[in-house]
């Protein structure tokens, strides 16, 4: 008989938090709870307030802009192992995009203010997730750069 997986077990085999120590991983454990989503579902829209981030363990969300015309324009796809949200960190903690599952989608979302509070309290917590949290910042900035390298390519004229 297999045996369960906690939220604690879920939340350390993620890769941006795996090599944290076992007690920064107990308390964002504590602040999670596995979710199963159906495909086309809403995590969150822009301007709402950002409560919950996302570890994602299987299935893909699409991040979404509005465009105008009503369109909604997806600028990145999350697949399993990555981590959606990160505006529940940020002041004044409101979502900046939407995000929409792709297919079946399992996470284990984190409630934000929960894992607030528990940085404000130990604050070694606090700047080791704030550190992986701008690393992942910086790392969307940079695909965001190569796309639109990619689209617009050399426009000087040379």
């Amino acid at each position: 008989m297999a045996s369960l997986r906690t939220i604690r077990d879920l939340v350390a085999e993620h890769p941006l938090l795996a090599d944290l120590p076992a007690d920064d991983l107990d308390l964002i454990a504590g602040c999670g709870h596995n979710e199963h989503l159906g495909p086309g579902r809403l995590l969150f829209r822009e301007g709402e307030e950002a409560s919950t981030f996302y570890l994602v363990r299987s299935g893909h969300v699409a991040i979404e802009v509005a465009a105008p015309g009503g369109r909604s324009l997806i600028v990145r796809t999350a697949g399993p192992g990555t981590l959606v949200g990160w505006s529940w960190l940020f002041p004044p903690y409101r979502w900046h995009l939407d995000a929409r599952t792709v297919d079946e989608v399992s996470v284990v979302a984190i409630d934000g203010a929960c894992l607030r509070g528990k940085c404000d309290a130990d604050t070694g917590l606090g700047y080791r997730l704030m550190q992986r949290f701008a690393q992942l910042a910086i790392d969307h900035l940079q695909g965001a750069r190569r796309q639109l390298l990619d689209v617009y390519g050399d426009q000087t004229g040379r």
